[in-house]
């Protein structure tokens, strides 16, 4: 019966133990076998295995306790605005403020190291590397590469810049982040710039080029020779400290330079894109002349070449004419003659501008005025003439429209220098009436030609007959000459007689 009182505990060597007595705390037991007389004994075993010692009634144990489980223990208790890492062995653990607790001593080397969460917020470089790759409560960890620059930012609110290296913060109740900034980039979108330069002009002067434009100016910026960005009038904006800025006045002078022309409007594609927005252009090719608008106001004449404005704070217009010889054509013209034939007609006009100037501030539309006159010429030429008179003379249309236009245009600047028709179109119905017009016409002349041929023909034959008559030679000759004649005709012919008598005949008429 007694040996029913008695009690064996027996904790193993990863264990340890504690002896409570009517759950009464009484010792801390090692790795060994006990034994203890009563029913009212109890233990509680612990894996040292895992070192953070979950122990009910720790609080009281402690308070009652402390001293003795001080030995076995390593307590960890933070305060409202304390936090803690504990390693045990090569885990580490957080301890959030506010917090309790335990960790075995001697079975696994445990160490814990505090923190001032008011005035410790970065955790120091050998932690860092130690808890590298821990997922830890309350601590966020940011990289920042070798071409980066990082910024701190706590509640939203800048701290400070973070150069190349791996960081930790403590992030208990708090917002904690970390905006990186690429240095390959020389002018990047800097967070918050206008806070950056208004409240930590010492991050700006440390790391950043920083350019504040006036109304009447603006600033190219540009890194390792290359346009990187073109900034309006009133601009600030923050660049790296290898960036060159180039600041223009353009209060006097908003013309860009050759040089500056040549790479901003003939540069890379790249560069053409950033200025597009902020340029007015004007390229004038050879044998054209430009004409210059500034607030609705003339300024110059702009000679052949490439030209460039910046446009802010005023109003650009440019115009370019042609110096050269022009075409005008004035087609499918309908007009109604004198006697009430419709024509239509095509009308050519050369002309040049001799100035351009007069020309653009008398006209609305250059082209649009010149083809109405042309009409309106064109119309009183044809309208007082009848068709037979356009016909017999076409070009009377084309001096009396030189001689109108000559006029007209010598006011603005304009110089016509020929007018021509080039058609005239008849309807189908008086094609026909003149196609037999024209055939009747041209039979009456066939006709007195073929009279008149005829009677020169027998006036000739009487005149041969007379010379025969009186000269017997030449009526011989004649019938030699018919002989011949007839003999390219046909192979053989036969004559009576010889031509030794036809020839005594001859030379004893020509004796007589």
């Amino acid at each position: 019966m007694q040996i029913d009182m008695w009690k064996y505990f027996y904790i193993k060597p990863n264990e340890i133990g504690i002896l409570y007595h009517r759950s009464d705390f009484k010792k801390i037991l090692q790795p060994g076998t006990y034994i203890y007389f009563g029913r009212h004994w109890q233990v509680k075993t612990y894996d040292l295995n895992q070192p953070e010692a979950k122990i009910e009634n720790l609080e009281l144990l402690l308070r009652n306790h402390g001293a003795e489980l001080q030995e076995y223990l390593l307590v960890v208790r933070t305060g409202f605005n304390q936090a803690a890492l504990v390693r045990c062995g090569q885990i580490w653990l957080s301890v959030l403020p506010n917090q309790l607790r335990v960790f075995w001593r001697g079975f696994i080397e445990v160490q814990a190291h505090f923190f001032n969460l008011e005035t410790s917020l970065e955790l120091p470089a050998e932690f860092v590397q130690q808890v590298r790759g821990i997922a830890l409560s309350g601590i966020k960890k940011f990289p920042i590469s070798e071409y980066e620059l990082g910024l701190l930012y706590v509640q939203n609110n800048f701290v400070r810049s973070l150069s190349t290296g791996e960081y930790a913060f403590w992030s208990i109740d708090r917002d904690v982040s970390v905006r990186t900034i690429s240095r390959l980039v020389p002018n990047p979108d800097f967070p918050l710039e206008e806070i950056l330069i208004e409240r930590h002009p010492d991050f700006v002067a440390t790391y950043c080029e920083t350019v504040q434009l006036q109304s009447q100016q603006v600033a190219i910026a540009r890194y390792q020779g290359k346009v990187i960005a073109i900034l309006p009038p009133t601009s600030r904006k923050l660049f790296w400290q290898d960036v060159e800025v180039e600041v223009i006045d353009i209060s006097t002078d908003a013309k860009l330079p050759t040089s500056l022309i040549g790479e901003l409007v003939s540069g890379s594609r790249e560069v053409v894109a950033l200025s597009h927005n902020y340029l007015h252009l004007c390229e004038v090719p050879p044998q054209h002349i430009g004409l210059l608008y500034i607030n609705q106001e003339f300024q110059t004449q702009l000679p052949s070449g490439k030209h460039a404005w910046w446009v802010f704070g005023r109003s650009w217009q440019t115009e370019v004419f042609d110096l050269r010889q022009q075409t005008l054509e004035v087609s499918g013209q309908d007009i109604l003659t004198k006697d009430k034939v419709p024509l239509r007609l095509n009308l050519t006009a050369g002309y040049r501008l001799l100035d351009p100037l007069k020309a653009r501030n008398s006209l609305s539309d250059i082209l649009n005025y010149l083809y109405k006159e042309l009409q309106f010429a064109l119309r009183g030429a044809v309208g007082e003439r009848s068709l037979d008179a356009l016909l017999e003379d076409k070009g009377t249309i084309d001096r009396s429209i030189f001689e109108y236009i000559r006029q007209k245009t010598a006011d603005y600047g304009i110089e016509v220098d020929s007018v021509g028709v080039k058609d005239i179109i008849l309807p189908g119905e008086i094609k026909t009436i003149l196609s037999k017009v024209v055939e009747a016409e041209k039979a009456a002349q066939a006709n007195v030609v073929r009279r008149r041929e005829e009677t020169a023909a027998t006036r000739s034959m009487l005149n041969t007959a007379k010379v025969m008559e009186d000269n017997p030679v030449a009526l011989r000759l004649k019938e030699l000459e018919v002989l011949e004649r007839i003999a390219e005709k046909i192979e053989k012919i036969q004559v009576n007689g010889s031509l030794d008598s036809i020839l005594t005949e001859l030379i004893r008429i020509n004796r007589n």
